[in-house]
């Protein structure tokens, strides 16, 4: 894992120009030298990737589905291994790092039997006048380079969701990881090397995202661009990225109803692993709760007694639930945001403070739906909760939001979870369940300022190749009179 780390480019390691040390977010060691690319080396990346689409297009779908099997099997022997990695750069406590890396294996596993079975259908052409005797069918082809920029928080799964779904259809790739977590993409280039992934068919480069993720955004060669991270961001590569096709997941601060009716400690131990799993750093982490009145402080009572059974510490410990966030910049984000919900009347039931760069899991109360805990993403082991007095008045407080990825409703009243259902202003609503709740072949996408496009490999796949149709005219024959 230590030592200096090379550049992935056209089929070989390759040394870079310019390093940067890489630290542990919980001890802040240096745990290995990571190179630093030029728009030179960037460009050899975008022109392997070039080139090797011609021969991406080329190959057949089973030829496809073998490699991306062989990639499943390669990192179901080294699944230890790989959780470890994921560990130590992300900060994410083993057992989570763990239950991310056999995420991360179904993901290749459902990109091998996507790329079996993309295929178009055929039209009913002569539906309408003119259509007759003919015949019209629909096939999927790829887009060509694909450029994938990918987050710290799931630093091998989210991956996969991009480099999966786009080897299946035949695309190459221009991988840019996050700063925070690069070890897991050049690990699994290695895997696809091994695999027998064609030269230059993935591309891994590591460096600032004014550098890399520039280029790959603007560079014409480049057709698609797939990008998980803040709004932010994702809407200047909207701006810049001409008519490349985008697909952009955003981000939310993800809200439950709680209902009356509902068997509070049935549904506990899973409210609070989906406010604090990994330090709340996670697109869907359950950060607001609305809580029926009847109920209200009997749910707030063992919410707090449950979350202050958690253990923070050392993320390679096997015991530990929360450990280090993904940088200082972000802990003392985190405090101020508590702070400012403090201030403008909220009080803290438990938490609300720091050891080291470990943020304690929080919990707050009669929270201001202005403050930035409320209406920002905490992205951070941060919960509020706040007293409704119906399931219309809880609908109303998650739809007061900029973000509308995933929400969630516990409820034995069939009405209220239809009317959850139809009303929520969300891509994903999971009725008697918290948002939190993600499997690798659903679509997974969102509304508003939480993105457009969807993952889920099928779904990554079709965003991943272009609709072409053929009709074919029976009328003529060509025959010679």
């Amino acid at each position: 894992m230590s030592g200096r780390k090379k550049l992935f480019i056209d089929g070989r390691w390759l040394e870079a120009l310019n390093y940067e040390n890489l630290k542990s977010p919980y001890s802040e060691e240096t745990i290995a030298e990571i190179p630093h690319a030029a728009i030179e080396e960037t460009e050899a990346a975008i022109a392997a990737a070039d080139r090797a689409a011609k021969v991406m297009a080329e190959m057949t779908c089973h030829q496809r589905a073998e490699i991306l099997d062989n990639v499943t099997s390669l990192l179901a022997k080294r699944a230890e291994e790989a959780a470890r990695l994921i560990a130590v750069e992300a900060a994410k406590p083993l057992a989570m790092a763990r239950a991310e890396v056999q995420r991360t294996i179904m993901t290749y596993k459902f990109s091998s039997e996507e790329a079996r079975r993309i295929h178009g259908e055929q039209i009913a052409i002569d539906a309408a006048p003119g259509g007759e005797n003919r015949t019209a069918y629909t096939i999927r082809e790829p887009l060509g380079a694909v450029g994938a920029i990918t987050p710290f928080n799931f630093p091998m799964n989210l991956v996969a969701h991009k480099v999966g779904p786009a080897i299946a259809a035949g695309n190459s790739v221009v991988l840019k990881p996050a700063s925070q977590t690069p070890l897991s993409s050049l690990f699994a280039a290695g895997l696809f090397a091994e695999a027998g992934l064609p030269a230059g068919a993935l591309n891994v480069v590591t460096g600032s995202g004014k550098t890399v993720g520039d280029q790959i955004v603007t560079d014409p060669r480049i057709k698609a661009v797939t990008f998980t991270g803040s709004p932010e961001v994702g809407k200047e590569i909207r701006r810049r990225s001409g008519l490349k096709r985008l697909t952009l997941e955003l981000g939310s601060n993800s809200a439950l109803i709680v209902d009356r009716d509902v068997d509070i400690d049935e549904i506990m131990a899973r409210c609070v692993a989906s406010s604090f799993s990994f330090q709340g750093q996670v697109c869907i982490s359950l950060q607001r709760i609305y809580v029926h009145e009847e109920i209200y402080d009997e749910f707030v009572n063992k919410f707090v007694e449950t979350t202050q059974k958690l253990t923070v510490g050392d993320p390679l410990d096997e015991r530990t639930d929360l450990s280090a966030m993904i940088s200082r910049k972000d802990v003392e984000r985190a405090l101020s945001w508590i702070a400012e919900a403090k201030q403008n009347g909220a009080a803290i039931a438990a938490g609300g403070t720091a050891e080291r760069n470990i943020v304690l899991p929080t919990v707050l109360l009669g929270v201001d739906p202005k403050t930035k805990v409320s209406c920002q993403e905490a992205f951070a082991p941060i919960v509020l909760i706040n007293k409704v007095k119906s399931v219309e008045e809880a609908v109303n407080d998650v739809n007061d939001s900029r973000f509308g990825l995933q929400a969630g409703i516990y409820t034995a009243n069939m009405h209220h979870a239809f009317y959850a259902a139809k009303k929520l202003q969300v891509g994903g609503v999971m009725l008697n369940d918290t948002p939190s709740f993600r499997v690798d072949q659903m679509p997974y996408g969102g509304v508003k300022d939480s993105g457009t496009g969807r993952e889920g490999v099928k779904y990554a796949a079709q965003e991943m190749t272009e609709m072409k149709l053929i009709v074919i005219n029976h009328n003529i024959t060509h025959a010679r009179p």
